[in-house]
C-alpha cells in the first residue's frame, strides 16, 4: 500500500524537475533570441538609408523623376509650397556643371519630403530635404548602397541625402555645392 501512495506523486515530481530546470533554460533562450534580434537590426540610420536609395531607384525605374520638370529654380521651389510644411532651398548650378532638372513631392519616414533633381553628364542625382530635428547630427556622412553612392548631412536646420549613381568625387563636389 506505501508503494501504491508514492505512484501517484512519481510523475508529478517528473513533471516539476523538468519545470524547475525547464523555465530557466526557456526565459535564458528568450533573452538571448531578442539581444539577438536587437543586434541585427538595422540602425535608424541605415534603414532611412536603404529608404532613401529605395526611393532614388523607383524614381529611375518607374520613369517618374519630376512632377515639376524645369531648370529654373523660380519655377521648382515655388511648385513645392503647400505640398510641403517648409521651402526646399533650390539652388541653379548648371554653370557648375550641376544642372537642375526639376522637382518631385516624395516620401520618406511617413512624412512628405522634396525631391530636387539634378544631373551631372547622363548621371541624375536625386537630392530629397526636409526639416532636421532637434538631435540631427551635422556631421556628413557617406555610404554606398545597392550600386549608389550617397551623402548626408544637416545644414540649416534642414537634413540634406544626395544620391546617385555619379563617382563618389563628384557627388561630393555637388554636395559642397549646395551646401
Amino acid at each position: 500500500m506505501f508503494r501504491a501512495a508514492e505512484r501517484p506523486n512519481a510523475p508529478t515530481l517528473f513533471w516539476w524537475q523538468w519545470l524547475k530546470w525547464g523555465i530557466p533554460v526557456a526565459g535564458t533562450a528568450l533573452i538571448a533570441v531578442l539581444l539577438a534580434t536587437a543586434l541585427i537590426r538595422p540602425s535608424a540610420d541605415e534603414r532611412l538609408a536603404q529608404e532613401v536609395t529605395a526611393s532614388h531607384l523607383r524614381s529611375l525605374m518607374a520613369n517618374h523623376l519630376t512632377d515639376v520638370a524645369s531648370s529654373d529654380q523660380h519655377t521648382v521651389k515655388p511648385w513645392f509650397a503647400g505640398k510641403v510644411d517648409f521651402a526646399p532651398p533650390v539652388k541653379d548650378l548648371a554653370a557648375q556643371g550641376f544642372p537642375l532638372v526639376g522637382g518631385r513631392l516624395d516620401y520618406l519616414q511617413d512624412r512628405p519630403v522634396a525631391a530636387l533633381v539634378y544631373q551631372r553628364n547622363q548621371h541624375k542625382i536625386n537630392l530629397f530635404i526636409w526639416p532636421a530635428t532637434r538631435s540631427a547630427n551635422t556631421t556628413e556622412k557617406s555610404a554606398v548602397r545597392r550600386g549608389c553612392n550617397l551623402i548626408h548631412w544637416n545644414e540649416s536646420g534642414m537634413t540634406f541625402w544626395a544620391v546617385s549613381d555619379l563617382n563618389p568625387t563628384e557627388l561630393r563636389e555637388f554636395a559642397e555645392l549646395m551646401k
